[in-house]
């Protein structure tokens, strides 16, 4: 007997999750992507799951809900998780992966399952006859961009979201940073460059009036969490010390005093060389990034590895197209994952491809129960009540309420119900693999 074959469009988080999810449920996958033959401006590898923006995946825990959908995923035999786990960097209580060997391993899983079959071709429409699913990513190529544009009548979305520079660790002055967490939280991981409030208001005046690369009409449209710190620092001069430079937590050791402002760097690989400036995405032409952030303390010599970055990305109108399981409802077996979606960040990528992966192999569509972290996510990108759609973390406060009985709890108790709860719902799945039988 023949067996199903479907078509996977992207090799990225999603791409690569829905392809290993229906290649391990015997599906032949053939899997499409346009590099190395084609690339866009943000990419600079061959590899597939390449990080263009940040190389943390954000914090751990069940305290939170992206700490939950992690938790969910590698229960039920994430690739994505697998290989983000086993090249995890130090930073404290989030899980950040070493930038060059996590795509290198997701590659090499993908490549050596021997039910998936790599084309490394450009797709430019919809036209499969097999189930397919699109998740060809923020930066979808403009030819499929419009054919996907075309099927839903035209009503496709663009916002641009921008990547943190980066900058070489021996290039940073540790006679004026420092190594810690916020609150002590984990390991001493990342580095803090404090300021005082005249070196903020100096940096300050020279953030918001410095030059930014031109933008067209079309690209104003930037997503609240992608938010340019130039930009973010337009919107008043307070709102960076409430934001990525919050201080608080973060002591100088040197002093004993919290300084007026904080400046995080987040390591960037596992040899501790690279570490890039938290919350500093941006849109400042290349010199200005140099001459700007090189006015904080500890990274006046800074060698800068890589400049901040800006690229479209696109996403789809979901709640109107789209079903909870990614299936567009104009076209059963199409399916669409990762940020086109309307979902937001690497691991809600990843989410969206397992979702998309396993129904692209079932005759009827499995819907995840939305008091899970996966299922919350698949049912906000599907509700027809949502009248702005906008991209969505995962957060608790798309999940369903929780019920009691008597006095409320504390919210931080809130939470970790919220977790055990999704968890519960997750063992008596299907789709649930006890570790020891886990088999990657």
């Amino acid at each position: 007997m023949d067996k199903l074959k479907i078509n996977v469009v992207g090799a990225g988080l999603a791409g690569c999750e829905a392809a290993w999810q229906a290649a391990q449920r015997g599906a032949h996958v053939r899997l499409y992507e346009m590099k190395p033959e084609k690339k866009i401006p943000a990419h600079s590898s061959e590899d597939f799951c390449e990080l263009c923006c940040s190389n943390s995946f954000r914090a751990e825990g069940l305290s939170n809900a992206i700490g939950l959908l992690k938790e969910e995923l590698r229960a039920m035999g994430s690739l994505i998780m697998k290989c983000a786990d086993a090249t995890r960097v130090p930073a404290g209580g989030a899980l950040a992966v070493d930038r060059d060997a996590f795509p290198k391993m997701v590659t090499e899983h993908i490549k050596n399952h021997p039910n998936i079959e790599i084309i490394e071709k450009e797709v430019t429409s919809l036209d499969f006859s097999e189930s397919t699913v699109i998740a060809s990513g923020p930066l979808t190529s403009e030819p499929l961009a419009e054919a996907i544009a075309e099927f839903f009548g035209g009503d496709g979305l663009h916002f641009f979201d921008a990547a943190a520079p980066i900058v070489s660790a021996e290039s940073i002055d540790m006679t004026k940073a420092y190594f810690a967490s916020r609150y002590g939280k984990g390991t001493p991981d990342y580095i803090n460059c404090p300021m005082s409030e005249e070196e903020y208001e100096a940096f300050y005046r020279e953030l918001i009036s410095a030059q930014t690369v031109e933008m067209k009409d079309f690209e104003n449209n930037v997503f609240e969490g992608c938010m340019p710190v130039e930009i973010m620092a337009s919107r008043g001069r307070d709102t960076l010390l409430f934001g990525p430079l919050k201080p608080v937590g973060l002591p100088d050791p040197k002093t004993g005093k919290t300084p007026y402002a904080v400046v995080q760097l987040r390591k960037d690989n596992a040899e501790s060389s690279m570490y890039n400036l938290v919350g500093f995405q941006t849109h400042l032409k290349f010199p200005e990034q140099r001459r700007v952030f090189g006015m904080i303390p500890g990274l006046e010599n800074a060698e800068f590895v890589r400049y901040g970055v800006m690229h479209r990305n696109t996403y789809i109108d979901s709640p109107r197209h789209l079903t909870a399981a990614f299936e567009a409802k104009k076209r059963k077996g199409l399916f669409f994952a990762g940020q086109m979606t309307g979902v937001e960040g690497y691991i809600e990528s990843c989410s969206s491809g397992f979702v998309a992966g396993i129904n692209a192999v079932r005759e009827e569509p499995y819907i995840f129960d939305p008091k899970t972290a996966i299922g919350s996510l698949a049912h906000y990108i599907s509700n027809q009540t949502v009248v702005d759609f906008q991209p969505m973390n995962v957060n608790f406060g798309i999940f369903p309420p929780l019920e009691f009985t008597g006095k409320k709890p504390k919210k931080a108790d809130r939470k970790e119900m919220y977790s055990q709860r999704a968890l519960e719902i997750i063992k008596n799945t299907e789709f649930y693999i006890n570790k020891e039988e886990e088999n990657l």
